[in-house]
């Protein structure tokens, strides 16, 4: 049962990725950052369905929102979103920042024992692709400074 509540945990984390950067990719007139933020919420939307599928059938219905750790990501894009505005270096900043968040809930994933081993291979593969967003996000944001 531990493994559809972690599953679940991971399906709103991305739910909230794609809703994320869906708006960001709205909020930027930066043509490299909206294709970098539509590539990522395709992303997650693939990786939602791949989890989803993993899911029991019962807890299926249960699969479309978003988390409690989700809305403070999407509160915290809102935030910057008003305040940075086409600021390029503020807005990968706020990436990062959900990037962390998504590490943070793979990573506690990870450390449940009862996670089945095409459920952990799953998420543990998904995990490292989400580690390349991050640092593609990170090494973005840090050269965005450069340019000031």
């Amino acid at each position: 049962m531990a493994n559809s509540e972690t599953l679940r945990d991971l399906i709103r984390i991305n739910n909230d990725r794609v809703t994320g950067y869906s708006k960001a990719a709205t909020q930027t007139d930066d043509q490299e950052l909206q294709s970098l933020f539509s590539q990522l919420s395709q992303q997650s939307r693939q990786f939602a369905s791949e989890l989803r599928s993993l899911v029991s059938d019962d807890d299926k219905n249960l699969t479309d929102e978003t988390t409690t750790a989700g809305k403070i990501y999407r509160t915290w894009m809102d935030v910057k979103a008003t305040f940075g505005g086409d600021d390029r270096k503020g807005i990968l900043a706020s990436c990062e920042f959900g990037e962390d968040a998504a590490q943070k809930a793979y990573k506690e994933a990870l450390e449940d024992d009862d996670l089945t081993p095409d459920v952990r291979a799953t998420v543990e593969k998904q995990k490292a692709t989400l580690r390349q967003a991050h640092d593609k996000i990170k090494m973005m944001r840090d050269t965005a400074a450069a340019h000031h």
